[in-house]
């Protein structure tokens, strides 16, 4: 057994594990040395903390039909200060409901309160929301455990490659493109690198995994470019974005170049999905491949092909129902209106939601020829050992 943990193969895994997390480490402590951050003085600030509901005082809400049953009107609080400079103390707090802010709580309740000081230990307190910290933190856990039950190891590793992902792109790709980097070409990098040590870490280094990168990095960027290549036509820019005025106020302080938001996004949007078929139909050759060695590029080529085919339709459908299922409510909206087909093809957040939809889609179906040539070329020649990978 300790043969077997120290054996080269583990050493070597290990090695370039520790290599990827210090270069990220060092990459996010560079980028982020001087991200903006909110400062509080003793007698200025708005800060947000835990409080726990220590009683109802008085209640004078009533329940309105009209809204489904949604609570209006005030609540009395008492709360105590769980957490910040002001921890320990007790404040009263009026918690207004309304139909669009309604968080109905009770004694013993923990809330996200915030506190506006206005003088040297003076402050006001209103309920902000739920704490939702311990929700979030939960929902985590049960999809490790969903992905350590069911993949073991494997799921494991699928998770250390997600929150890699994550912090490339909120540690890396957000500070650098406040600073004026491309979005873009940044998207592209951060994907690159990210596609590699997920697949690195479910696969190991090998013909399999590389192939599955490189037919992942080609389908995104078909997506990057059909995407740009529409909005280019169709006149979209990240200026015609619901958050176009908030990231105007941002790009007046900061060098932030706004116009390849909207390419980068579709770029993040699309990798999930042809990750996922990349290794799929790469996997699939490999054990094709095994089975029948001698076959050449072109008839590995055409099972790639083949493979993919039963793929990319579920894989297609997964990206356009995911937008049009964040985009629901608006949905619902445009239909109420009665709005008429003209109108609505024209309309901005239509055809935003359409390119977003088609690019990444395209993106899907394009990385199946794309990692079926890559794989054939790779695998083509190689004599099977019988062994995991094709080394």
């Amino acid at each position: 057994m300790q043969n077997k943990l120290f054996s080269k193969k583990n050493i070597i895994n290990i090695c370039v594990v520790t290599v990827f997390t210090i270069c990220l480490i060092a990459v996010m402590w560079l980028v982020n040395r001087d991200r903006p951050r909110y400062t509080s003085t003793s007698d200025t600030g708005v800060e947000y903390e835990n409080a726990r509901v220590l009683s109802v005082i008085e209640d004078k809400t009533v329940v309105d039909e009209k809204t489904e049953g949604v609570l209006k009107g005030s609540m009395e609080l008492k709360v105590e200060i769980l957490t910040g400079r002001y921890k320990g103390n007790i404040s009263f707090v009026t918690n207004y409901f309304s139909s669009l802010y309604n968080v109905n709580v009770k004694e013993g309740d923990t809330v996200c309160v915030r506190l506006d000081t206005t003088g040297e230990g003076v402050y006001t307190a209103s309920i902000y929301n739920y704490n939702r910290a311990p929700l979030i933190i939960g929902l985590i856990v049960v999809f490790l455990l969903a992905l350590v039950l069911v993949g073991g190891k494997q799921g494991i590793k699928a998770f250390a490659g997600l929150v890699y992902t994550v912090l490339c792109i909120f540690g890396i790709l957000l500070p650098l493109t406040l600073k004026g980097v491309p979005a873009v070409l940044l998207s592209c990098v951060i994907i690159f690198i990210t596609s590699s040590v997920c697949f690195y870490l479910i696969g190991g280094f090998d013909k399999k995994t590389l192939a599955a990168a490189l037919g992942c990095f080609g389908g995104v960027l078909i997506a990057a470019i059909l995407g740009q290549v529409a909005a280019g036509i169709g006149g979209i820019t990240t200026f015609q974005m619901d958050e176009a005025e908030a990231l105007l106020l941002v790009k007046s302080t900061t060098a932030l170049k706004m116009r390849g938001l909207f390419t980068a996004g579709i770029l993040i949007a699309a990798m999930g999905a042809v990750m996922d078929i990349t290794m799929s139909v790469s996997s699939a050759l490999y054990e094709v491949h095994t089975i029948n060695p001698e076959r050449d590029w072109k008839q590995l080529f055409k099972s790639g092909l083949n493979i993919g085919r039963d793929a990319m339709g579920t894989m297609a459908n997964t990206l356009v129902l995911a937008y049009v299922g964040s985009s629901l409510n608006m949905c619902v909206l445009i239909y109420s209106y009665g709005v008429g087909m003209r109108q609505l093809l024209n309309t901005d957040f239509v055809a935003i939601e359409v390119i977003r939809a088609i690019a990444g889609s395209v993106g899907i179906i394009c990385a199946v020829p794309c990692v079926s040539l890559i794989a054939a070329l790779m695998y083509a020649g190689t004599k099977s050992v019988g062994k995991p990978g094709v080394k």
